[in-house]
């Protein structure tokens, strides 16, 4: 807290030499100042009023403090006032107030003051202030390690009245500020670097050593003189750091390269050469020809190696300009061991109390380098190579989902009789080495990349011991570890081997590299820039032609940069009767499942806590930035254990770094998700399966984890649903490496359509038919289309159609009727006249007169039909006129005889 009298303006000003001193002037913004107790000194007189000030104590774990009184000079007085309960630990003044610590209030800042509030800030550097720290060290490793970092205790940072200033050597320094926030808050800072050959970095860590994931840790050169940086800070313990180095392969020459084969006894030289039976040392070899250097340093005229400017590149010998249209590709690559490069340092670590000596681990051989005999079999012999930083290639664009920024590769061989090891260690922000790797036993000559996802400060450590057994022998000198080469990419002011195409870009001084928008491959021929085709992405690290884009998988698309595959929570799946649309939005927030409780050797409990995300939205993710995989896993160890209030995690693992895919198939891209895991599902509808990978490669996960979740259809499951692990595998795997998960919801069940739903129709009731739909059971989807509204129609009633059946009864019968007379009329006609034509035949046949005329003339019928219809009934005339044709097919005519006597059949 600010109190009167503070000067907390910022101003400053800077100054340029051949190479310009780093300055700094900071305003540091924290939830609650630092207070600093201080002891009081023998018994002397009462202290007064102006002998001393208040202080709070440090915060309890309920949140309490008290208000002390301190002395402003420790022993000269005493009986100061007995300490007081302090304000709450949250409590905190508003800009332009001030806390009186006397009565614990805020109160406004006098005219001509201010005050920041809960901030404090320094612009006053006559001095170093309080709290700051400046540290040196030496990067230039070499055999006078100790005598060189001797010569760094004085480069440090420097006060300058209105700014601090860095040191311009090639020492190391340091700036260190902690500070312990009660709740979150900014550091801001103006700085000067207009010298891009000097390093400058800031970063913070947290109470634990770790740092933050800051995207602008490396400080950009100013060219309009001081310009302004700021950094979020957590709450609780922050350290900050400015660190400046002067690092260059330029700045030291490296030794001579060997002419002569020499034999050397190994230090420490424990045997006699002078006894009976000793080997004695061989004579020295002649002179032959020296080796060449190692790519990007070219040899001088006496036998020294020195580095490539930059935009040329030799392969040892002489260096050679890049040819238009293509840049360096810079790093360190050694192949040949004359010397041991300047970068790299050698020494022994006992195994038995793990104290440094002072003698060689490795030495260099030509064509690879060895380790050495050492003290004891049960030594570390240590080989470390430091890198200041890495630059990715001007040509190629930053990618925020492509985490490379650099690999390191090297070819190695071990021949052990016994069980022997090789570690290999990364070490970052001169922390402790963690291990990457370990070899158990003699290895053939093999090749192991390490990929680098951290722009810092970064130690490689290669540590070979022959034998775990606590022995101070030397029985297994013959174990031996080689390093033949070891290849550095994207090292910052490193050395080229080989120039590669780059993307031009034309301006007035001719075509120069530039990089190309992200998503987009470099064409060899031409030169020019091109976007990846369609649902491919850019993850080759040097993007070269069209073949480094890579398909998506299934399921998933690219995002508008082409840098990812991603699935936005759609899924359609296709059937010979039907397609199924999936949408999982519901699922796409964050949820956690905790596995089950598990013991340590000594009977302490703990749990494995996981931590899902299915899918995205073209990986820009809306939680923090510190969210970097799909599925994380942690270690929760309970309260009871810890005796803390909550639980604790550590050792968070990444589970899931991309999305490969999303489909109904077990086994997509080496990857299987076994159905006999989980219990099997019983509506018929395929689970849908999220496939991801993670990057972490592991000596027992060869090839990266792996991890899928299922995502079935479970209508009784409201949103989210629920999560389950492996019924044979309570930790989500089997063999840790691959994990499975199961995730059950309503949610996961397919959009509704048409073909879910069926209609119902009512019977009509007072001419109204209602059309009900309703969906079909059970109910196997989620969302989708609604169930139509109950459709409405007039209808007639029953008895209407039976009147209506009824009246066309009626009239059909009556037409049928009156068809019947008229057809029955027209027969007789018909019939009378057939009956003529008959008639008149048979007498001709017979010689009879023949008749005046054949035809029946108009009228002649009326008066016949009369005399023929009078003969017979109704009855008897449709009898005769079903009897008239004989079997013989002729028909039958009944005539009169003139003499009125009876018929004759003819």
């Amino acid at each position: 807290m600010a109190e009167p009298g503070h000067r907390l303006s910022a101003r400053g000003r800077g100054t340029t030499e051949r190479r310009t001193p780093w300055l700094l002037r900071l305003l540091l913004w924290a939830g609650t100042a630092f207070q600093v107790t201080q002891g009081t000194g023998p018994e002397l007189h009462a202290c007064k009023e102006s002998e001393y000030h208040y202080e709070y104590t440090a915060c309890d774990s309920t949140g309490s403090r008290w208000r002390v009184a301190v002395p402003h000079t420790p022993g000269l007085c005493t009986s100061l006032p007995d300490p007081v309960k302090g304000t709450e630990c949250s409590f905190s003044c508003n800009a332009g107030e001030f806390l009186d610590m006397k009565d614990q209030s805020c109160k406004p800042c006098a005219e001509g003051r201010y005050s920041l509030g809960t901030g404090i800030r320094f612009d006053e550097w006559d001095e170093l202030p309080h709290g700051f720290a400046s540290l040196s060290a030496n990067m230039e490793l070499d055999d006078s390690a100790a005598e060189s970092t001797g010569n760094c205790t004085s480069s440090k940072w420097v006060p300058q009245g209105d700014y601090i200033a860095s040191n311009t050597d090639e020492c190391t320094a340091t700036l260190m500020y902690a500070v312990n926030l009660k709740q979150s808050g900014t550091v801001n800072f103006e700085y000067y670097y207009p010298d891009s050959s000097i390093i400058f970095e800031f970063f913070v860590q947290n109470d634990q050593c770790q740092p933050n994931a800051d995207d602008s840790r490396w400080m950009k050169t100013t060219e309009k003189g001081w310009e302004f940086h700021s950094v979020e800070l957590n709450r609780g313990n922050n350290v900050l750091y400015w660190r400046t180095t002067a690092f260059s392969v330029w700045s030291r020459v490296s030794k001579p390269v060997l002419t002569q084969l020499m034999y050397k006894w190994a230090k420490p030289k424990i045997c006699s050469e002078d006894l009976e039976g000793a080997v004695k040392l061989p004579a020295s070899g002649v002179k032959t020809s020296c080796p060449p250097c190692n790519p990007g340093f070219f040899k001088t005229s006496n036998s020294t190696c020195q580095p490539c400017p930059y935009g040329s590149y030799s392969n040892g010998s002489d260096c050679t300009h890049c040819p238009a249209g293509t840049e360096p590709a810079v790093g360190f690559e050694y192949k040949w061991w004359n010397t041991l490069p300047t970068n790299m340092e050698t020494t022994v670590l006992s195994g038995i109390n793990f104290e440094y000596k002072g003698m060689t681990g490795w030495e260099v051989a030509g064509d690879h380098i060895y380790t050495a005999a050492g003290a004891s079999d049960n030594d570390f012999m240590i080989l470390t190579l430091v890198v200041p930083g890495f630059r990715p290639p001007q040509s190629v664009m930053a990618d925020t989902e492509n985490k490379e920024v650099a690999r390191i590769t090297f070819v190695f061989e071990t021949l052990c009789s016994v069980n022997c090891e090789l570690y290999f260690m990364v070490g970052v922000n001169s922390r402790t080495n963690t291990p990457v790797e370990t070899w158990k036993g003699s290895k053939g000559k093999q090749s192991y990349t390490y990929i680098i996802e951290e722009n810092t400060t970064t130690s490689f450590t290669w540590a070979f011991q022959r034998t775990t057994f606590h022995e101070a022998s030397r029985k297994y000198t013959n174990d031996v570890a080689k390093i033949y080469s070891i290849n550095v990419t994207n090292v910052m002011n490193g050395v080229a081997s080989y120039c590669r195409p780059c993307a031009l870009e034309a301006s007035d001084v001719g075509s120069s590299c530039t990089s190309c928008p992200a998503g987009y491959y470099i064409e060899r021929d031409s030169g020019t820039c091109h976007s990846c085709p369609p649902n491919t992405i850019l993850k080759a690290h040097q993007p070269y032609g069209v073949q480094a884009c890579v398909p998506c998988g299934p399921g998933t698309k690219n995002n508008k940069i082409h840098s990812l595959c991603y699935n936005d929570c759609i899924f359609s799946r296709n059937t010979p009767t039907r397609t199924f649309n999936y949408n999982f939005s519901a699922l796409a927030n964050t949820v956690t499942l905790a596995g089950g409780p598990s013991f340590t050797s000594k009977g302490l409990k703990y749990f494995h806590h996981f931590t899902l995300s299915l899918c995205g939205n073209q990986g820009e993710s809306g939680f923090s930035k510190s969210i970097t995989a799909y599925v994380c896993q942690a270690v929760i160890i309970p309260p009871e254990v810890t005796g803390y209030k909550a639980g604790v995690s550590s050792q968070p693992v990444s589970l899931a770094d991309r999305l490969i895919g999303v489909t109904t198939d077990m086994t997509l891209d080496g990857i299987t998700s076994p159905a006999e895991l989980f219990h099997p599902e019983s509506l018929g509808i395929p689970d849908v399966i999220f496939f991801y990978r993670s990057n972490d490669v592991t000596q027992s996960c060869s090839s990266g984890r792996s991890t899928t979740i299922r995502v079935r259809c479970s209508p009784q499951k409201t949103v989210p649903g629920s999560l389950s692990l492996p019924g044979t595998c309570s930790d989500g795997t089997c063999d840790g490496c691959n994990f499975h998960f199961l995730w059950e919801s309503a949610a996961a069940c397919p959009l509704c359509s048409v073909a879910d739903y069926h209609a119902i129709v009512s019977s009509c009731v007072a001419g109204i038919q209602k059309t009900t739909y309703v969906w079909r059971e059970p109910k196997l989807c989620s969302g989708g289309i609604s169930l139509p509204e109950q459709r409405v129609t007039i209808c007639k009633t029953i008895d209407f159609w039976l009147k209506v059946g009824i009246s066309a009864g009626t009239c059909t019968a009556i037409l049928l009727t009156v068809l019947t007379c008229y057809f029955w009329k027209k027969n007789q006609k018909l019939e009378y006249k057939y009956s003529k034509l008959v008639m008149n035949a048979t007498l001709k046949d017979c010689d009879l007169p023949a008749a005046d005329s054949c035809a029946i003339m108009e009228g002649e019928d009326v008066e016949d039909d009369l005399i023929f219809t009078s003969k017979k009934s109704l009855f008897g005339k449709i009898k005769s006129f079903t009897s008239k044709r004989t079997p013989d097919g002729f028909d039958s005519v009944p005539l009169k005889t003139s003499s009125g006597g009876p018929d004759m059949d003819l």
